[in-house]
């Protein structure tokens, strides 16, 4: 593993990649998507197309919005978290200042900005028997962050029980909530079970999976899901069409008794995440 400010070196190579790049896989959804729409939609499409295109070849971020940082880590049993957190928060100061980021860490108090690595970046680290360092990085929107949900079932309002009716009631009633606000096309992580903390965490690191794929033998489910949302008519950037999301995924943990966590974590079309290992 490289050490030092190699490694710096390394995470704000990650963050200039996150922030202007986007990923194959997301590209390819939005443009298969556009191909399906037509009017408004179509061309709403087109210009995000344009805009990944130029963001790229510029090297300029693809949103003004570049997002709060979630790093997922996995490391060998003898490397250093405080080594890596330490470098990851060096790496986020001065990408702030070279990609650029925007400075989005407010203290709540003064209500200055600061850089992110003054109040994040999120770091989660897992162990692995591999060698070297793998690190993913995602660029998580305050938009798509507003609007994501957390519901308890059983549900009163919506009618929805502890099942999977009950679990497709609260995903469909956050994306209609959240309607043009998250900046759809949405990617859509669903974590249910655990605690609060736990389940939100298991839906958001879902988006980090590649689009399309299917895990966990929930398959039959998500494309049910994603058929749903998408006939909201809610379409791109909230202004009608057939593409209100491009994919969704589902995963669960063991819950308590007494809990019935649904947690929707919805990204924007930006999904911006990238990885390096070392």
């Amino acid at each position: 593993m490289k050490k030092g400010s190699g490694l710096v070196d390394e995470i704000v190579g990650l963050y200039a990649r996150a922030a202007t790049d986007l990923p194959k896989d997301v590209e390819n959804a939005l443009a298969e998507a556009g191909k399906k729409e037509d009017g408004r939609a179509a061309a709403i499409l087109a210009i995000i197309l344009e805009n990944i295109k130029i963001a790229r070849r510029e090297k300029l971020p693809i949103c003004q919005d570049t997002g709060f940082p979630v790093f997922y880590v996995k490391k060998p049993a003898g490397a250093s978290e405080a080594g890596i957190r330490d470098a990851i928060v060096q790496a986020t100061k001065i990408a702030t200042v070279k990609v650029p980021l925007r400075e989005n860490a407010i203290d709540i108090l003064s209500r200055r900005g600061g850089s992110v690595g003054d109040g994040f970046p999120v770091v989660h680290f897992e162990e692995w028997n591999e060698k070297g360092v793998e690190i993913e990085l995602m660029l998580k929107g305050g938009g798509s962050e507003n609007v994501s949900g957390l519901y308890s079932l059983p549900d009163a309002r919506l009618s929805a029980g502890r099942d999977f009716d009950g679990i497709e009631k609260c995903v469909l009633d956050c994306v209609k909530k959240a309607g043009g606000n998250g900046c759809p096309p949405y990617f859509i992580g669903v974590g249910v079970g655990g605690s609060v903390p736990e389940c939100f965490e298991l839906a958001k690191r879902q988006l980090m999976w590649p689009v399309g794929e299917r895990k966990g033998g929930f398959s039959d489910f998500e494309a049910r899901l994603l058929w749903k949302v998408n006939g909201l008519g809610i379409g791109p950037m909230g202004m009608g069409g057939k593409t209100t999301a491009l994919d969704v995924k589902v995963a669960t943990m063991a819950r308590h008794p007494a809990s019935y966590f649904v947690c929707v974590s919805l990204g924007c079309w930006a999904l911006r995440r990238a990885k390096v290992r070392l």
